[in-house]
C-alpha cells in the first residue's frame, strides 16, 4: 500500500486486521489515511480469504482520537463539505463491506473515531477507551456520519444528549447505553476481537453475510418491506452448499464443515 506507515493490514487465519498507525497524532484521520481505506477496503471486499475484519488503532491510547484539525481548520464551506462527504463514503464502504467488521476499540474514539467504531459491525472495547462526539466544541457537527449512527445505535435522548453537549464516555457507560457489545481488560482487547472473529468464520459464511445485508437493508425502510426482503434472502440461501450442509450435519449430530458457497 502508498500509506504503510498510516494504515497498517495484516492477514491471520482468515482475519484481516486493519490498523490506524499515527500513534503521535493519537491515531487522528488525516486525507491521506482516509484514502488509503477508501483503497485498503476494495481490496478486503475482493479478497475471498478475508472473512472477519478487525480494525483498530496503534499503541495503547488511542483507537482513532478524531479527524486532523490542523488539515480541517483552513478549509472553506466548499472544501468541509467536500472532506465530510469522504470521510462518509469510506465509512459507508466499511459498513457495506461483504465481510463482518469488529471495532477492537483500545482507547480514545473521539469524533471521527467514534464515528469509525459505529460505521463497523460490532464494537469491543478496552475498559480505558473512551468515546464521544465532541466537535460541538470545536464549531462544528459530526460530519462523518455520527449524527445519523450514534441515535440508531443508542436512541434519539442519548445521542442528542452526547451530540449538543460533546462528553466523553467511558468504556462501562458505552456498555450501559449500547455504543459498545463488551467490555473487556486492554491486555485482551485484540484475543477477545479474533476469537469473536473465529467464532463467526465457524458459522456459514454466506448466510452471515446476508444477516448483515438484511440489517442494514431493513433499518433503512419499514417493518413490512424488510421482513420481504428477508424472505427473499432466506430463500436464496436454499440454493447454497452451505445450507444443505448446515442442516445435513445437524440432522447426523456433526459439526459442519461450510464451504462458503
Amino acid at each position: 500500500m502508498g500509506t504503510e506507515e498510516n494504515l497498517l493490514f495484516q492477514k491471520e487465519n482468515g482475519v484481516g486486521i486493519v490498523t490506524v498507525n499515527r500513534p503521535k497524532a493519537l491515531n487522528a484521520l488525516n486525507q491521506e489515511v482516509l484514502q488509503g481505506l477508501d483503497k485498503l477496503l476494495d481490496e478486503i471486499a475482493a479478497d475471498s480469504s478475508v472473512k472477519v475484519v478487525i480494525v483498530t488503532g496503534s499503541g495503547d491510547k488511542a483507537f482513532v482520537a478524531g479527524a486532523d484539525i490542523n488539515e480541517m481548520r483552513p478549509l472553506t464551506a466548499m472544501e468541509g463539505r467536500e472532506w465530510g462527504r469522504l470521510g462518509q463514503a469510506v465509512f459507508a464502504k466499511l459498513e457495506k463491506l461483504p465481510q463482518p467488521v469488529i471495532a477492537a476499540v483500545n482507547g480514545f474514539a473521539l469524533g471521527g473515531g467514534c464515528e469509525l467504531a459505529m460505521a463497523c459491525d460490532i464494537r469491543v472495547a478496552a475498559e480505558n477507551a473512551k468515546f464521544g462526539q465532541p466537535e460541538v466544541s470545536l464549531g462544528i457537527p459530526p460530519g462523518f456520519g455520527g449524527t445519523q449512527r450514534l441515535p440508531r445505535l443508542v436512541g434519539k435522548g442519548r445521542a442528542k444528549e452526547l451530540l449538543y453537549t460533546g462528553d466523553m464516555i467511558d468504556a462501562a457507560e458505552a456498555l450501559r447505553i449500547g455504543l459498545v457489545n463488551k467490555v473487556v481488560a486492554a491486555e485482551e482487547l485484540m484475543a477477545v476481537a479474533k476469537t469473536m472473529a473465529q467464532k463467526i468464520m465457524s458459522r456459514a459464511p454466506v448466510a452471515v453475510q446476508v444477516c448483515k445485508a438484511a440489517v442494514n437493508a431493513g433499518l433503512e425502510m419499514g417493518l413490512e418491506y424488510g421482513i420481504s426482503y428477508e424472505a427473499e434472502v432466506f430463500g436464496l440461501c436454499f440454493a447454497t452448499l452451505d445450507q444443505k450442509e448446515g442442516m445435513t450435519a445437524f440432522i447426523e449430530k456433526r459439526k459442519p464443515a461450510f464451504a462458503g458457497k
